[in-house]
């Protein structure tokens, strides 16, 4: 699996198909259990029609952990075989999840290895951390 970078501004955002957030919450990474898998996984979803990508991320956020006050900043671009924008979200005031797919929110101090997209989502864990300590 081969994931591609840009630059945050590289693609145009009306080619961006969805939205993917890393998340922190009191200095440990969140992460969401679907009702219908064993894994876990970075919040994240596809853009609604009419939405900005960063609207999207902000509206995937709050129905896949529940947090309802963050700071949310992009961090780069990226293809498979659709664009999308990764962004990096630190949480400080978290509600109850909504109704939705999400079964549930963990905190971690490392990241699990039991992910529902390993590959992809390590790569984009590392990206986001890779980011913060330049």
């Amino acid at each position: 699996m081969e994931v591609k970078f840009y630059d945050v501004n590289e693609i145009e955002d009306s080619l961006l198909f969805a939205a993917v957030i890393v998340a922190q919450y009191k200095g440990k990474w969140i992460l969401c259990k679907h009702k219908e898998r064993d894994t876990w996984e970075v919040p994240g979803g596809h853009r609604e029609e009419s939405e900005s990508i960063l609207e999207t991320a902000k509206r995937e956020l709050y129905e896949e952990t529940g947090a309802k006050q963050f700071d949310i900043v992009p961090i780069c671009a990226y293809s498979l075989r659709r664009y999308a924008m990764l962004f990096f979200a630190e949480i400080t005031v978290l509600d109850d999840l909504p109704p939705s797919e999400i079964e549930r929110i963990e905190f971690f101090t490392e990241i699990p290895t039991h992910l529902t997209y390993p590959l992809l989502h390590s790569q984009l864990i590392d990206k986001v951390k890779e980011s913060f300590t330049k």
